[in-house]
């Protein structure tokens, strides 16, 4: 991945993204970086408002490139010439596209929004065993930080509620996560946060940012 293509890509970034994968280690970076990445293309293509049957069809032509080996991915996309560097086949991704077309039921509940979430999962148990990293305690950090992003995304209200009530069912991480992996670490404990204190945002003022640095440079 280019310097010029790792930039363009970050700048796509959400800013709690762009903070976490500032803490990911070197060799980590680029596959962390083009992970989220896509996840901000899905999310762009699910939630942006557009004609359904359009959108399902974009969604669709993901999920068919992610099936496919990545000596077929067609040139010139930039954020597939970023996962066939950093990635190469990435068919344990198809998870994530599934995740983000489940939000788009007319009246999403709980059975989208876990669907969603095991999405989330999906993208940091692919990246674990690309970096050949621990990826037994990832499910409830990523179940916790997709469920925050989601409620955090919906105006205060009883759905909000309902989201939030899911995501604190699950049990605090009791593991440090893998250093490869600390990205990750810095979203969940963002994510706790936000949902704790009923915050409107993952990053919402200097305790977050103290919060993320705590956590990006200790694990915990």
């Amino acid at each position: 991945m280019t310097a010029a293509m790792s930039h363009d890509l970050i700048e796509t970034l959400p800013l709690p993204q762009r903070l976490a994968l500032s803490y990911a280690p070197a060799a980590a970076r680029p596959a962390t970086l083009a992970l989220l990445a896509l996840d901000t293309r899905l999310a762009g293509v699910a939630l942006g408002g557009g004609e359904p049957m359009l959108t399902q069809i974009k969604l669709a032509w993901w999920r068919d490139r992610l099936r496919e080996p990545c000596d077929k991915w067609p040139k010139g996309e930039p954020l597939l010439a970023a996962l066939r560097d950093s990635m190469g086949d990435c068919a344990g991704l198809v998870a994530l596209v599934d995740g983000w077309e489940a939000l788009l039921a007319e009246e999403p509940g709980e059975e989208a929004w876990h669907e969603f979430a095991a999405g989330r999962v999906a993208l940091w148990d692919t990246l674990a065993r690309r970096l050949g990293a621990d990826g037994q305690g990832v499910a409830a950090p990523a179940r916790i930080w997709a469920l925050a992003d989601l409620a955090l995304a919906i105006p205060p209200g009883d759905e909000r509620a309902s989201i939030v009530s899911a995501a604190m069912k699950h049990p605090a991480r009791t593991r440090r996560l893998p250093r490869a992996l600390r990205p990750l670490a810095v979203l969940d404990a963002l994510a706790r946060r936000a949902l704790a204190g009923e915050r409107e945002g993952l990053l919402d003022g200097p305790g977050a940012m103290l919060l993320a640095m705590r956590v990006g440079i200790s694990g915990v």
